[in-house]
């Protein structure tokens, strides 16, 4: 499983010229499942997003997590973090989780974080989205487990 996390001062998800989706300060996830991934890696990410300390504080030092700043969080599938680029000029997709997997694991992970109580959205899955972001920082992280 592999995450993009990117500080945000505000994201959203646009699908057929409607936004389907917002937050304000937070965290925009990039969300991706390969094969072999399970609940046990979705429960270690869902933690480490909720605690990573990735908000300053009042001296610009990346000290607080998004629960300690209420911050939303919203998370886009993108099965594209499974591609592998290392040869020829077309990515393959092969490491990329089955379509009904990733599902059942995205809407895993967001339930994980629906019960911190913070604000959180999603994209549609398997849509044609159009993610907008403020990036904060910029400041952007590559999780996987």
């Amino acid at each position: 499983m592999k995450l993009i996390l990117q500080r945000v001062s505000s994201a959203s998800v646009v699908v057929d010229g409607e936004e389907i989706s917002s937050i304000n300060k937070g965290i925009l996830i990039l969300f991706g499942a390969e094969k072999g991934d399970g609940e046990e890696h979705a429960d270690f990410l869902a933690d480490k997003t909720l605690n990573l300390r990735i908000f300053p504080d009042d001296n610009g030092k990346m000290n607080f997590s998004c629960l300690d700043v209420g911050g939303g969080i919203l998370v886009v599938s993108q099965f594209t973090l499974a591609g592998d680029c290392s040869r020829g000029r077309r990515p393959g997709f092969d490491r990329a989780a089955d379509p009904d997997t990733a599902r059942t694991l995205c809407k895993y992970f967001v339930e994980l974080l629906n019960q911190s109580g913070l604000k959180i959205c999603t994209g549609r899955f398997a849509a044609d989205m159009k993610v907008n972001l403020v990036n904060d920082g910029p400041v952007t992280f590559i999780l996987e487990h």
